[in-house]
């Protein structure tokens, strides 16, 4: 399997990125809750999720009484895309403003296809909670940037799903949380966890301890929240088993973060890597070995060689 050139993870400066993540963090988290709305709930939170698309990211498709719904940040054409299965389409501009305008736009799109909905309509995760449709600040937005986002997405939901492939056992699919507005792939060792302690910011107790109600290991990318780490991959482990901060992990860039309890990667060293490929399965599968190990997971059983385009695996059955 060739790798892209490295021209396509493009520059994600951590200063002219930021701006531009956190209003797009709000917008998916309103789109989000639209899902959240009216979809069943899945283990661990899942039915809430978006996936990267060939344009932004999307919601796929939404179940709305007798039709279905997408949602999608066409991140090319800068709008949020208001599908219905009637065959209707709705499009909102993406562009500076409130957050109270955008919520609006939306509701009237979603009533307008004949699938009013209501949200819980405050953001989850953010030490900020000014309820959608009573925040008024001007939000900027920098198209290029988010455009640069979402070409960056594609490039590591394409490498996050080689990592997928070589486990068999239960994976979550990789998909955005709008929460903390991450993109994550997570194995799970099959064995129950101790309830999580709680205590996330403006997100009841009950869904982190949902969440986190299997033990796992998890990786992830996001748009970081400070210029020293900037955007970052991440990987963790719960409960985190006794050594994980002291494991040795790869590539050199990466490092333990103690404040949050994770290895952190900067993308920039993916990016400028000479195969960045290489370098995030490094790091994928260092950080998931690490855990593993010491957490004493059956390795044998869980892992399989990296999936090929075309040719299924032989069952082993010894």
């Amino acid at each position: 399997m060739t790798p892209p050139a490295p021209e396509a993870w493009p520059a994600l400066p951590y200063a002219a990125l930021r701006p531009t993540a956190d209003t797009l963090q709000l917008w998916t988290q309103v789109v989000g809750k639209v899902r959240l709305a009216h979809t069943p709930w899945l283990n661990h939170a899942w039915q809430v999720t978006l996936y990267v698309s060939a344009r932004g990211l999307t919601t796929r498709l939404i179940p709305a009484g007798a039709q279905g719904l997408e949602l999608e940040f066409d991140l090319v054409d800068q709008a949020l895309v208001v599908r219905s299965t009637s065959g209707q389409t709705r499009r909102i501009g993406l562009r500076p403003g409130s957050m109270a305008g955008f919520y609006a736009e939306l509701m009237e799109s979603l009533a307008a296809l004949g699938a009013p909905t209501r949200i819980v309509a405050t953001p989850n995760e953010l030490p900020e909670a000014t309820p959608f449709p009573e925040d008024h600040v001007r939000r900027p937005y920098d198209p290029a940037m988010a455009t640069a986002l979402w070409r960056a997405l594609v490039q590591i939901d394409r490498v996050f799903h080689r990592f997928r492939s070589r486990f068999l056992g239960k994976s979550s699919p990789v998909h955005f949380f709008w929460g903390a507005a991450d993109l994550a792939v997570t194995r799970f060792s099959g064995r129950r966890a101790p309830p999580h302690p709680g205590g996330v910011p403006h997100l009841p107790d009950a869904v982190a301890r949902e969440a986190y109600s299997h033990e796992v290991s998890s990786a992830g990318f996001w748009p970081g929240d400070n210029p020293q780490d900037g955007p970052a991959f991440y990987a963790y482990a719960y409960p985190p088993p006794a050594g994980f901060p002291d494991a040795h992990v790869a590539p050199a860039a990466a490092r333990y973060e103690p404040r949050l309890g994770e290895f952190l990667l900067p993308y920039e060293a993916v990016r400028s890597a000479p195969d960045p490929d290489a370098a995030l399965l490094a790091f994928l599968q260092s950080t998931y070995e690490a855990a593993a190990d010491l957490a004493h997971w059956d390795r044998p059983a869980l892992e399989c060689e990296e999936g090929v385009p075309g040719r299924p695996r032989t069952p082993n059955f010894d």
